[in-house]
Order: C-alpha cells, then structure tokens, then sequence
C-alpha cells in the first residue's frame, strides 16, 4: 500500500520526478519483474523476492499471479529507500 505524500514536500517531488522519467524511458505505467531488473541492475530472483515482500508496492494483474508495479509506486518506494 502506498502511503499518502504530500506531493510539495522533497519525497513527493523526487518521486514524481522520477516516474515522470522511468515513465518516458519504457513507455509504461507499469513494471514486471524484468523490468525492475533493467532499471535497478539486480538479479530476477532479488527482485521477485522483493516483489513477494510487503512493503513492496505490487498487484495483480486480471487475477493471474503475475504482479506488477506501477511506476508511481515504484518510484515513491525506491526515493523513501533512498533516505
């Protein structure tokens, strides 16, 4: 679950800032596993370990099991982690 932020305050900016661009690189409003792969540089099993855990803001898709994550919530998560 994504808390809320209040979008004029450092995190919020940077987050945005940062989807934005993630957003335009790969052309998408979601992430799979290979493509938190390209962009953070670690493994596939680091990453759906990280993609199973709960502070890792992922859904499912049309009731499958494949999880995604939107790029805001990605890019929110990986600014606060980098605090």
């Amino acid at each position: 679950m994504i808390e809320n932020i209040n979008i004029n305050s450092d995190v919020g900016v940077a987050a945005a800032l940062e989807a934005k661009r993630i957003s335009e690189k790969y052309d998408k409003d979601f992430l799979d596993c290979e493509d938190i792969v390209t962009i953070t540089g670690l493994g596939k099993d680091n990453i759906r370990a990280l993609m199973r855990s709960d502070d890792f803001p992922t859904a499912e898709l049309d009731n499958s099991n494949r999880k995604v994550v939107s790029v805001i919530g990605f890019a929110i998560w990986s600014v606060k982690k980098l605090l």
